[in-house]
Formats: C-alpha cells, structure tokens, sequence
C-alpha cells in the first residue's frame, strides 16, 4: 500500500507529466537527424553550402526546447526547482498537471519530425537553387506552427492549475 501511495501520489503524477512534456524532443531529434541526412548529402556534392543547410537542420529543434520549457514550467511549479519549496499536492492536482504536459509532448513527437521532413525537402531545394533558403525555411515553419499552438495549449493548461 506504501508504495501504491508514492507512486499515485500528487508529485509523482507531475513529475511524470515533466518527463511527457520532454518526449518533444524526440520528435526534433529524429526531425533534425533527418534534416542532417539530407543536408550531409548536399554538403558533399557542394561544401559551400554548409551555413544554408546548417540553419535548415536547426529548424526541427524547437519542439524539444518548448518540452524543455514545458517541463522547467512543471517543475518550478510544484517546487523540485527555483527555490521554493516542494508542494505536497494532491493526486488530481497532479493529473492537471500530467495532463498540460500532454498537447506540447504528444504534437512535438509528430510536428518535429515532419518538420524534419519538410527541411530535409527544403534543403533538397537549396541543392537545386540556392538562393531560394527562404522558400524552404517558410515551408519547415509552416509545421512549427502546430507545435506553437500545443506549446500554448499546454503553458495555459498549467497555468489554470493552483498549487
């Protein structure tokens, strides 16, 4: 019973919650690994184009940051960082929390990799014509639109929540 209360306990809850809003970075890890394939392929065939497909393999990273971000929220929150103390909250305070981690870690897996995607085609572009790098960074920052929104979503969601 000890542990059944520890583990489904308020804190534990969010704490999960923190590492949720986290998983965003794995969408920009596969989104900017993808990106840096192709990008390594241009580079190859023209080195000078390295600083354009640099910039178009960054791209994807965001959703990990906003996770990031997200996460620090969660944790500051409930007292684990910033200095205060930690707050001894209650289970379904804690599953509000859990659950503002869930719009920005759910749609950055996604939104990251099919930035990544997107950047890889617009560095694709930049292989063909390379003055048109504002053509394909418009194109990858039509995806990030989505993750802004859940990144929204889930900072509103856990600022509704009182500790």
């Amino acid at each position: 019973m000890e542990v059944t209360n520890w583990i489904f306990n308020g804190n534990s809850i969010a704490m999960v919650g923190a590492a949720v809003a986290c998983l965003a970075g794995v969408g920009s890890a596969i989104g900017v690994g993808v990106a840096g394939q192709a990008a390594a392929g241009v580079v190859a065939e023209d080195p000078s184009q390295f600083g354009k497909t640099l910039i178009m393999q960054a791209l994807p990273g965001t959703q990990g940051i906003y996770g990031l971000l997200v996460s620090f929220l969660i944790l500051m929150k409930i007292g684990f960082i910033g200095g205060g103390n930690v707050a001894a909250i209650d289970s379904v305070t804690g599953a509000y929390i859990f659950a503002a981690s869930l719009p920005i870690g759910i749609v950055g897996i996604f939104s990251g990799i099919a930035q990544g995607k997107a950047a890889a085609a617009g560095i694709m572009l930049i292989a063909k014509r390379p003055g048109e790098i504002a053509k394909g960074m418009i194109f990858a920052a039509m995806v990030e639109t989505y993750a802004v929104l859940a990144l929204l979503v889930s900072i509103i969601m856990l600022n509704s929540v009182t500790v």
